[in-house]
């Protein structure tokens, strides 16, 4: 029909519209943050481009959540706005004939979001984990940068270098002090540079350098020359144990602790909000021309944030076995499923959301 064709046309417009406003928030947010990160040494700098990217992938599926219900709402909001509602319904089509048009229009968006949430997001999060612990692995000649202090995160050992090769092999004016058992090392040399042992050992050897050791406080410094000095440098080696967030679906599934119950709920939990906002923004639609146009809006707001912070209190209970599996993966959607039915049933009746005078301005009397 003609209003189908309209709707699903303008729905399209309006999607894309809403999408491309919350991937620029999104892409903004990331960016402060993961920068953030790399100012503070957590990341790699080098990777910082590719971890938002990440990122943004990994809560694709709550951007197309958000963009499938506003856009729905906006579109029929501005319908019965500028009373093009009260024209297709007068010409007899029922509230519940838009659910046809809408679901055409909402069931890519919908799978999509469900191959984001089962495939997309523990893969992102594999790959983020993975960027940052071979990060944390470095070894110290990696901490190396001209002209800055950098802390080793193997030991406590902070390097200082005022120039370097740009294969990092050769260092000049190197500053090198180390902690251990109260007792400070501290390492001065002219230049240095990076010997490989036959069996993988790696060494920064210092030339024409002096060795201060000694504890802070006390008098009793011993002072070294050298014309060679080789520091072994070391790598971290972390043992990488998979989180529920990096697993994927099947091996959730497969191995069934309540974490990865919770995990699990969490993510049929993304489709499944997005296919009763997609419904509920039928009726929650409507609103009165001669009335404040935004409180759908703010309803809708307020909707969406209390079944997505209820959804994660459903996964945190799951996890702490204060709720089982099938009761936390189904309760939350039959409650707003219900509550959707209820508004269609207001709706088709021609009865009010809410009751007529809750934001109507008492009359003032007459003197």
């Amino acid at each position: 029909m003609i209003f189908e064709r309209s709707l699903q046309r303008e729905l399209t417009y309006t999607a894309t519209a809403v999408f491309a406003v919350l991937l620029t928030i999104m892409l903004t947010t990331m960016m402060i943050r993961i920068v953030g990160f790399a100012a503070t040494g957590e990341v790699d700098p080098r990777d910082v481009l590719v971890l938002i990217a990440l990122q943004v992938i990994g809560y694709l599926a709550v951007i197309l959540i958000v963009t499938l219900f506003v856009s729905i709402l906006f579109v029929l909001t501005r319908w019965y706005r500028d009373s093009e509602m009260v024209v297709w319904l007068s010409s007899g089509l029922s509230l519940t004939r838009f659910i046809r048009p809408v679901g055409v229009f909402a069931t890519p968006i919908v799978v999509l979001i469900a191959i984001c949430a089962f495939f997309a997001w523990p893969w992102s999060n594999q790959q983020s984990k993975l960027l940052r612990e071979r990060f944390q692995q470095r070894d110290d000649v990696s901490l190396l940068a001209p002209g800055q202090f950098r802390e080793s995160s193997v030991n406590h050992r902070v390097f200082f270098v005022e120039k370097m090769s740009p294969n990092q092999k050769h260092v000049e004016n190197v500053f090198l002090t180390s902690t251990e058992n109260d007792k400070v090392s501290v390492t001065v040399s002219s230049q240095g540079h990076v010997e490989i042992e036959p069996n993988g050992d790696r060494f920064i050897v210092l030339e024409n350098g002096r060795r201060y050791d000694g504890t802070p406080g006390a008098l009793d410094y011993h002072v070294m020359e050298f014309l060679r000095y080789g520091v072994k440098l070391e790598s971290q080696q972390l043992i990488s144990i998979p989180t529920a967030s990096t697993m994927s679906t099947l091996t959730l599934i497969q191995q069934p602790t309540r974490l990865n119950q919770g995990e699990l709920a969490w993510r049929i939990g993304l489709p499944l909000i997005a296919i009763n906002l997609f419904l509920l923004a039928i009726p929650l639609s409507y609103q009165n021309p001669r009335r404040n146009r935004a409180i759908n809006l703010v309803f809708a707001v307020l909707i969406y944030l209390t079944y997505s912070n209820l959804l994660n209190v459903a996964q945190n209970w799951i996890a702490q076995r204060k709720m089982s599996f099938v009761l936390g993966l189904t309760f939350l959607h039959v409650i707003v499923a219900l509550v959707t039915v209820a508004l269609f049933w207001l709706r088709v009746r021609n009865r009010p959301l809410l009751p007529g005078n809750l934001f109507r301005r008492p009359a003032k009397k007459e003197a």
